[in-house]
């Protein structure tokens, strides 16, 4: 199929390939779209299911798409999309500069029990991040532990392995989040947090968000009579961790919302009446839950690791125990009441406002349209 050129004068055409279009990537691909409206864009999309599949078939579940078979000004791919097989099965594309963006990396991604240990989705990362000319990641931590990771994989490797693979990657990798909103921020200053504090936790209900440790942290508030509120919130899949039916049959009398919020209004007046957001997370790559919570005026408890060091302040993380979560429940508890105890910090993450991140993303597309190597 010959290509299709735009007529002369048009605006910077731009495609958006998301391989496995979870709700925070769609999200992310609808923000860009209104944040800089100044391109033309198009976007192809495929179901999140199927993971095994998505990541390794995206390929050729697009061999015959029209839109790939276009003459792009800049192509746009997520984390799940094996870029280095799409631009071999397209070679025009070979010729388009892309841009390669991490949500989330393999190397750092933990591995459920009933899933199969393999380097597949590991090797599609690898191999993206090398096919595009800028790799861009929500969070420093994303990037390192990307790095970090590709580095000891490298080490495992019997011969013939690149030396500088990895400073590669690195000259062509930068930071960029997924913005938040600007109506989420709000203007609650920073106050003392009432005797009995309204707890939200509203990460997804998965294994690696952690809800053994909040039970853990809960049990130990009731042990200590801190008193409290919670909600739980988080997006809920068919099957879910059981622990979400113990905590909610042993605080009962303290749940004030249970579940997923389906309409964003509701979950939004949610935020802005909670007083601290909870993470007990043992992977998160960048924290929208979090960041947007703390966005509308919530204090944030996090444990110390992940991205949370890059924008939840020291005197809001407890001590991080990955291998012991008992003592990890007891320094979140800690924490907590130090927080009750004075005035918890400004905790806005203005850095993340949508408004302000937009000049950057804008700045980052033109300067990969003409050719140039972003700063």
């Amino acid at each position: 199929m010959s290509e299709t050129l735009p007529p002369k004068g048009a605006l910077p055409r731009i495609l958006v390939l998301s391989a496995y279009d979870a709700a925070s990537h769609r999200r992310w691909r609808e923000q860009i779209k209104t944040l800089c409206p100044d391109y033309d864009w198009h976007h192809l999309a495929l179901a999140p299911r199927y993971f095994r599949w998505r990541i390794r078939g995206n390929p050729l579940s697009w061999l015959n798409e029209p839109l790939v078979k276009q003459r792009w000004d800049l192509v746009i791919a997520t984390s799940m999309v094996d870029l280095a097989t799409l631009r071999g099965l397209n070679p025009h594309l070979a010729a388009t500069p892309c841009l390669l963006y991490m949500h989330e990396n393999q190397f750092a991604f933990p591995v459920s029990s009933g899933q199969n240990a393999s380097v597949d989705p590991q090797m599609v990362n690898l191999y993206s991040a090398l096919s595009a000319e800028q790799v861009v990641f929500n969070s420093a931590w994303n990037r390192d532990s990307f790095l970090s990771g590709v580095s000891t994989f490298l080490d495992r490797l019997p011969d013939q392995v690149p030396r500088e693979l990895v400073d590669q990657l690195r000259h062509k990798a930068r930071v960029l989040p997924v913005p938040i909103e600007d109506r989420l921020f709000l203007d609650r200053p920073a106050r003392p947090l009432p005797a009995r504090p309204h707890l939200l936790w509203n990460h997804r209900w998965e294994y690696d968000k952690g809800p053994e440790r909040l039970l853990g942290l809960l049990q130990v508030l009731r042990q200590r009579s801190i008193p409290f509120r919670l909600s739980v919130v988080g997006e809920r899949f068919r099957q879910y961790p059981k622990v979400f039916d113990q905590i909610r049959e042993a605080f009962d009398g303290r749940i004030d919302h249970w579940g997923y919020l389906e309409n964003r209004a509701s979950y939004d007046q949610l935020l802005s009446q909670a007083d601290v957001v909870v993470s007990t997370a043992l992977h998160d790559f960048q924290g929208l839950a979090m960041l947007e919570a703390m966005a509308s005026g919530c204090v944030p408890l996090a444990p110390d690791r992940l991205a949370y060091r890059e924008y939840v302040p020291g005197s809001c993380r407890y001590a991080s125990h990955d291998q012991e979560p008992g003592r990890e429940a007891e320094a979140a508890a800690d924490q907590l009441a130090c927080l009750m105890a004075g005035r918890p910090p400004e905790c806005v993450p203005q850095a993340w406002r949508a408004s302000r991140l937009a000049a950057d993303y804008r700045s980052l597309f033109d300067q990969m349209i003409a050719g140039q190597a972003p700063g």
